[in-house]
């Protein structure tokens, strides 16, 4: 199988929906935690695990992988993360025949995704992707963009749902609306401030303009 190139970009919702880690180290542990922060349903499989899995909320089974689990285990996403290749393969192999999306730790020949390096903040999600070509790269970018993008940026995004929410509450389109308005007005630097009333008053008065 190729290097993936041009990837389609998606969000996947995945709370309630049961996954599955292959593996027990530190990678594992990641890849779990990501899972973790989307309220999936995580099962995790390995001989030999991490004693951190221990303070996570999901099923911890120590022990080797079982062949077809992956398949007929009725998970919605695999990922693998192990450091015996057999494995990798096993468990991408027994994936992809049965149509579960899977991803394999730093080995794009064995995944149908790849995971981007991402920036979180509340609700905002922001993410940077080489398809797998380089995972430094998107990290590099993740680092500069963690920067540019602070924990205001989480504020800013629930202000404009909770003005977007009360609009449409009150039977009206939120089309056609000023928020570039809003978000080209001074609304992101009071919330820098720690003025959040203020922010919200611009807020209403750009849109009272439209």
């Amino acid at each position: 199988m190729p290097v993936p190139g041009n990837s389609y970009p998606v969000n996947l919702v995945l709370a309630g929906q049961r996954c599955l880690v292959v593996g027990g180290g530190n990678v594992a542990l990641r890849k779990t935690e990501g899972l973790l922060a989307c309220d999936a349903d995580v099962t995790v499989v390995a001989p030999r695990v991490d004693p951190a899995f221990a303070a996570l909320p999901v099923t911890v089974e120590q022990r080797a992988y079982r062949s077809g689990e992956a398949g007929s285990g009725g998970y919605r996403l695999v990922m693998t993360a192990t450091d015996d290749r057999t494995v990798n393969q096993l468990v991408h192999d027994e994936a992809d025949a049965a149509g579960v999306w899977v991803n394999s730790a730093d080995d794009p020949e064995r995944c149908t995704f790849t995971l981007p390096a991402v920036v979180r903040r509340g609700p905002l999600l922001v993410t940077v992707s080489t398809g797998g070509h380089s995972p430094a790269v998107s990290s590099w970018l993740r680092g500069r963009l963690e920067d540019e993008f602070g924990p205001e940026y989480e504020v800013l995004v629930s202000l404009l749902a909770e003005a977007r929410g009360e609009i449409q509450a009150d039977g009206r389109t939120t089309e056609g609306l000023a928020w570039q308005s809003v978000l080209d007005s001074d609304m992101l630097s009071l919330i820098r401030g720690g003025r959040i009333s203020e922010a919200r008053d611009r807020l209403k008065t750009c849109l009272s303009s439209s």
